[in-house]
Formats: C-alpha cells, sequence, structure tokens
C-alpha cells in the first residue's frame, strides 16, 4: 500500500522519529499507526541495547525555568559525537527531558542510582500483609508495587509528562533509533523556590 506524506508526518509528530524509519515503520505495519508507534519502540530497544556499550562522553546542558521562575531544571543530556549533541533534534530532547523533570521532579536518573536500603525499605513495605498468600502471588505483587514507586522517583522510569503513553527511556530510545548513536541522561538539578535547603548539593 502507498504510505501518504500525512501518515509521516503524523507518524513523526507522535515519535519524534526521522523520516526513513517512520516511513519504514508504516510500510511494515501496513498503515497501522499504532502498529507503527510499537514497531519504532522495538526498533528503538534494540538500537539502544547494540550502542548500551559506546562512550556517550559529548553532550548538551539544556535548562528551563518554570512560570514566572519557581522552578528552575538543567539536565544533562549526552551523545557519542558532538555532531549529534548540536543537532536541532537532540536539543529538542534534553529540552522536553528538563521541562518533564521541572513537572514530575524526579529524584534519581535510573534505577541502579536508587540506593539499596531505600529499595529493600519499599520491599517490606510492599510485602506487610502478605504472608499467608503463595510465593509467586507475592513476587508478582512486590514487583509491580516496586514498579510504582520507581515511576515516582525515577526518572526513566516515570510516564512522559506530554505523552504518558510512553515513559522517558521510550522517548530516549526512539530518539537512538532516529540519531543511530547511544543517548543517555548524565545527571541534572532541580531547584524549586522554598525547595530543600541540599537541592542539587547546595548547602
Amino acid at each position: 500500500m502507498e504510505i501518504t506524506l500525512k501518515q509521516i508526518k503524523e507518524l513523526r509528530e507522535r515519535t519524534g522519529a526521522g523520516v526513513t524509519n517512520v516511513k519504514a515503520a508504516l510500510e511494515q505495519s501496513r498503515g497501522d499507526m499504532d502498529k507503527a508507534i510499537a514497531y519504532l519502540r522495538e526498533k528503538g530497544l534494540a538500537k539502544a541495547a547494540k550502542r548500551a556499550g559506546n562512550s556517550a562522553s559529548n553532550g548538551f546542558i539544556a535548562n528551563y525555568i518554570h512560570g514566572e521562575g519557581t522552578i528552575g531544571v538543567l539536565v544533562e543530556l549526552n551523545s557519542e559525537t558532538d555532531f549529534a549533541s548540536r543537532s536541532e533534534e537532540f536539543r529538542a530532547l534534553a529540552r522536553e527531558i528538563a521541562i518533564h523533570i521541572a513537572a514530575s521532579n524526579p529524584e534519581y536518573v535510573s534505577i541502579n542510582d536508587v540506593p539499596n536500603d531505600l529499595v529493600a525499605k519499599e520491599k517490606e513495605i510492599a510485602m506487610k500483609g502478605l504472608e499467608k498468600k503463595p510465593a509467586q502471588v507475592i513476587e508478582k505483587i512486590v514487583e509491580g508495587k516496586l514498579a510504582k514507586f520507581y515511576e515516582e522517583i525515577v526518572l526513566m522510569e516515570q510516564p512522559f509528562v506530554k505523552d504518558e503513553s510512553k515513559k522517558i527511556k521510550d522517548l530516549i530510545n526512539e530518539a537512538v533509533a532516529a540519531i543511530g548513536e547511544k543517548i543517555a541522561v548524565g545527571r541534572f538539578c532541580r531547584i524549586q523556590i522554598a525547595g530543600p535547603a541540599n537541592a542539587c548539593g547546595i548547602e
């Protein structure tokens, strides 16, 4: 079937993927938009996995000031080359992540950054009242509660504030598929008026 420019434009707007990838996804899915989005996400995950071991030592620091200056965010987004980090698409992604951080207030970049004692404590809370249930049931319930816990505090696990059908890690994986390089959030800083005194390491 023939893929129209309207379909390509719509899928690009919804995913941020490049024209070539969008066209391939639409052809693969025979014009089904939902299937095309799923295809792009799978492709993004595959490409991200392939490039996971690569060094991302270049990057861009985006900033975002919310409203009348009550919340400020800095986020470091890294790439493999300065060519990628200078691109409009890459910098737009960094800004979108900064806006998301302002709205969702994550505490950690990835699950690996969450302290072990905090995870252990959350598991302990999740298991309360489950003692009489089968072990497999307990495991699934605890996994579900931990997933919700991570969505609250971990940037990569949070649903994107502008499109909750995808997480921040999906957003990044789609950019990896479009740009063709490893992309990673290095660190971020969020300061809010009357917020914690030690925000971003400030005493």
